[in-house]
């Protein structure tokens, strides 16, 4: 049995906490929010992010970040992108020399174009950093349906420690050492399932569906090549599954947000209206940075960019893309 806190009470919190509790760890589940931390106490439910889903007696709830710091052998990670620098800020002072920190948000911050884990090791540069991400809704795990993930980390060791906490008969976990292909994956997708859900919103059928994953696929990976990731990755559980999961699913935030979008929401009536945070949305500007420091194209994160932020309309945005210059599928090395 290990100590475990999970720093962040949203739906994927929550589902990974009852994983935790499952495999017969200590949980503490820390939340900002003094009202949070009431309800999901004396609830033992996220009614609002992932309801229907028990929360072990067992768990300890908490607003103390001290408390959820302190003595414990591994602490997750799994506030929303946007948060995860200053939450590592204020973790620090109790955060011991060795700690391992997994990861589980999905982001790029659009400044500094830092993945998450590189905020963390930033802001905690004692703490061993992990991350744990693939196809994995937090509706599906808090439910123990079967999931397939991937832990990276920079030594074997503290990858297969992250495995060995987290895997059960339910929640099975691989090891990679490509912790940046992982992240790229993770962030980028969230981009191209927006895109997804502004397809279905247009009412455009599976055909334009499939061409726009497909494609998004090789942009990711374009780009996670020249930024230090692996091209296998791209093929695995981070890349093509979790792209999969995202822009199919009505589970997914940023599917349903570009839905919305297709049927001419803005951005932020969409996300208003989607009620959590769409990473997709916080990632976009960060990802065409990212093309353009290190010269490669995406064509798509380009026309989301510009639905989002400069009120291009979905079907001029889909128009553009497909009448753009004839291309060969692959790309000469």
């Amino acid at each position: 049995m290990k100590k475990v806190s999970v720093i962040g009470a949203g739906g994927w919190g929550c589902a990974l906490a009852c994983v935790l509790c499952d495999n017969g760890h200590e949980v503490t589940l820390w939340s900002a929010l003094p009202e949070e931390v009431k309800a999901l106490s004396e609830d033992r439910e996220n009614k609002a992010k992932l309801p229907g889903v028990h929360l072990p007696e067992t768990i300890t709830m908490t607003g103390d970040l001290a408390l959820a710091c302190k003595d414990k052998d591994l602490l997750v990670f799994a506030v929303p992108s946007v948060f995860i620098r200053s939450t590592g800020r204020q973790a620090a002072p109790w955060v011991r020399e060795g700690q391992v920190i997994v990861n589980v948000a999905k982001g790029i911050e659009e400044n500094t174009l830092d993945t998450m884990t590189d905020i963390i090791k930033e802001e905690i540069p004692w703490a061993d950093v992990a991350v744990l991400s693939g196809p994995s809704h937090a509706e599906e795990v808090g439910r123990r349906m079967p999931t397939t993930v991937v832990a990276g980390a920079r030594s074997e060791a503290t990858a297969r420690f992250v495995q060995d906490i987290f895997m059960n008969e339910v929640f099975r976990v691989y090891i990679s050492s490509d912790m940046m292909g992982i992240e790229l994956g993770g962030a980028l997708k969230n981009i191209i399932a927006l895109a997804a859900g502004v397809i279905d919103g247009l009412g455009l059928g599976d055909n334009t569906k499939a061409a726009l994953m497909t494609r998004g696929i090789a942009e990711i990976a374009r780009l996670g090549y020249a930024a230090g990731g692996k091209l296998e990755t791209f093929a695995g559980l981070s890349g093509i599954g979790d792209l999969i999961v995202t822009c199919t699913s009505n589970h997914s935030r940023n599917h349903n947000a570009g839905v919305l979008i297709g049927k001419g929401y803005t951005a932020d009536e969409a996300m208003a209206e989607v009620k959590m945070v769409v990473e997709g949305v916080y990632s976009a500007k960060a990802a065409k940075k990212m093309a353009e420091k290190y010269h490669v194209a995406m064509p798509i994160v380009d026309e989301v960019n510009h639905v989002l932020f400069e009120n291009k309309s979905a079907r001029d945005a889909m128009n553009d893309l497909l009448t753009r210059e004839r291309k060969e599928e692959f790309q000469k090395r």
